[in-house]
C-alpha cells in the first residue's frame, strides 16, 4: 500500500520537476492526482479532501522562496501536511 502510494507522488513531483514556474492549473492536476493516490491507499475520502484543501492554501498563497523551485516548494508542503496528519512525534500503541 505504502509502495503504490510512494510511487504515485513521485510520479507526480516528478511531472512538476520538469516546470519552471508552475500555475494554478499545475497545482490544481498535481493535487488532483495526490488526491487519487491517497483515495487509491485506502485514505478516507474525508481527510484526503482536507489534506488537499490544506496543500493548495498553502501553494496557492505561499510566496515561493528563492533558493528552490516552485516544484520543490509543492514537493515540501505535501510532505509537511502528511507529516502532520500522520502525527509528528511517535505514538505509544496499548497491545493487549
Amino acid at each position: 500500500m505504502f509502495d503504490a502510494l510512494k510511487e504515485r507522488l513521485e510520479t507526480v513531483f516528478k511531472a512538476l520537476r520538469g516546470k519552471g514556474k508552475l500555475n494554478e492549473a499545475d497545482i490544481a492536476d498535481a493535487l488532483r492526482e495526490v488526491r487519487r493516490a491517497l483515495l487509491e491507499a485506502d485514505v478516507h475520502y474525508k481527510v484526503a479532501k482536507d489534506l488537499v484543501e490544506k496543500i493548495r492554501a498553502r501553494c496557492t498563497g505561499a510566496d515561493v522562496l528563492e533558493s528552490i523551485t516552485p516544484a520543490q516548494q509543492v514537493t515540501a508542503v505535501v510532505y509537511e501536511e502528511l507529516a502532520r496528519l500522520m502525527g509528528e512525534g511517535p505514538a505509544n500503541l496499548a497491545v493487549s
